[in-house]
């Protein structure tokens, strides 16, 4: 569960009754890409020939850039979602990451499962007993690569859904 039970309208866009503007969404679509591509590398070790997680990455950028429907993208995470759930451990968060990326075109609220999925990637890929840190070190990357223009916003999310988020934003 990563979608608080009432929406956000600092994540729904305006012109659907919230208070999102198109260039934040897209900003947002874009930092949940960089956050699943940063971890895709552990899923392609283990699957090299399965496309899809990489796939859905490529369509929510090109989404971004006015390329595609939103449906293209949200199509593409979902087939990057299929393509986790036959993996376990890094491989299976990693792919999650860059579904949940691809859905942000649908969903702005999104961008917080594919920032919380990469970092599950990157402890699960930890030796034992490294856990915490990597996941630690890869939440500070990923705030590292926040847009000014959605800092504020995104970090709050993560204070407001860190809980159910496996708690994965207390670096």
């Amino acid at each position: 569960m990563i979608l608080p039970k009432e929406r956000d309208p600092r994540f729904i866009t305006i012109r659907r009754g919230g208070t999102l503007t198109d260039s934040d969404h897209r900003l947002l679509a874009l930092w949940a890409a960089v956050c699943a591509e940063h971890v895709l590398h552990l899923f392609e070790s283990a699957q090299p020939s399965d496309s899809r997680p990489r796939q859905a990455i490529e369509q929510i950028r090109a989404w971004a850039r006015g390329e595609i429907r939103m449906s293209q993208s949200r199509a593409a995470g979902g087939h990057a979602m299929a393509a986790a759930r036959v993996r376990s451990g890094a491989a299976r968060h990693a792919a999650f990451a860059a579904g949940q990326a691809a859905v942000v075109a649908h969903v702005a609220a999104h961008e917080l499962g594919a920032a919380a999925y990469a970092i599950k990637a990157a402890r699960a890929a930890a030796p034992a007993g490294g856990e915490r840190s990597a996941g630690r070190l890869e939440c500070c990357w990923q705030r590292e690569q926040l847009p000014d223009a959605i800092r504020e916003l995104v970090l709050d999310d993560q204070r407001l859904r860190n809980e159910i988020c496996w708690s994965v934003f207390d670096c």
